[in-house]
């Protein structure tokens, strides 16, 4: 299942700011920081960026105090700080966290999509959480040239938060394609399902702002506890 082209970036930046609001990274009553530092850390001009910013204006997420800012006025639905997560419980919804199990630098398989300009990958396995019980395994790979380092103590559970906040990126866009698997032999047994147990899989790759795919990852789902399901963001 693929998603339409990435929108134009002023609503990326929307997208950005909407999910910070509602991770609670950006909290009510704060203020935005002054809008050409946002348009410099966004790499945009300042008229690109503003056109972000009326838009969470009109979705009563923000308000501009004259002479002072713009300012969060309101936070979105929390689950729009994972956006692109499209796993929730056979009930529908379910709150998302992740443990993240290993981290390795290692050089990219060679019947993996291409996902950067090296030859080499960060390779980030996590066991994810809906409403606390594990549902979801996940395979992560992402280019090597967006990270000098990384280990398990810098990765939050957004990582896409953290591509933004972090490493200068953000996932503008992914591409799935959902079937039927095996559960790999490196499943911890609190996932609940035996190695090569049949399960749901999805495959996904992401691409970065500048539509350039920065990341391949695979998950394994329990279908006695999850779903996939694609919304819009």
């Amino acid at each position: 299942m693929s998603d339409a082209a990435s929108p134009p970036i002023y609503q990326q930046i929307a997208g950005m700011l909407r999910r910070e609001i509602a991770g609670g990274q950006l909290v009510v009553g704060q203020p935005l920081a002054p809008e050409r530092q946002l348009a410099k850390q966004f790499g945009v001009s300042v008229v690109t960026l503003r056109k972000a910013l009326q838009l969470l204006t009109d979705e009563g997420m923000l308000r501009r105090r004259q002479g002072s800012g713009n300012y969060v006025s309101a936070r979105a639905d929390p689950e729009q700080k994972y956006g692109f997560f499209r796993i929730e419980t056979l009930a529908g919804g379910g709150l998302p966290t992740a443990q993240t199990l290993s981290v390795d630098y290692q050089h990219r398989p060679t019947d993996m999509l291409d996902t950067g300009t090296g030859t080499h990958s960060w390779r980030i396995r996590r066991l994810r959480f809906l409403d606390s019980v594990p549902a979801v395994l996940e395979d992560i790979w992402l280019d090597a040239s967006r990270a000098s380092n990384l280990d398990v103590s810098m990765l939050p559970e957004s990582l896409y938060h953290f591509y933004q906040s972090q490493l200068g990126f953000w996932i503008s866009r992914t591409e799935d394609s959902v079937g039927v698997g095996a559960v790999p032999d490196w499943a911890p047994a609190r996932f609940g399902l035996e190695p090569a147990s049949p399960c749901g899989v999805v495959d996904r790759i992401a691409w970065a702002q500048d539509a350039t795919p920065v990341e391949y990852s695979r998950s394994w789902f329990n279908p006695a506890i999850a779903r996939y399901v694609a919304r819009l963001i």
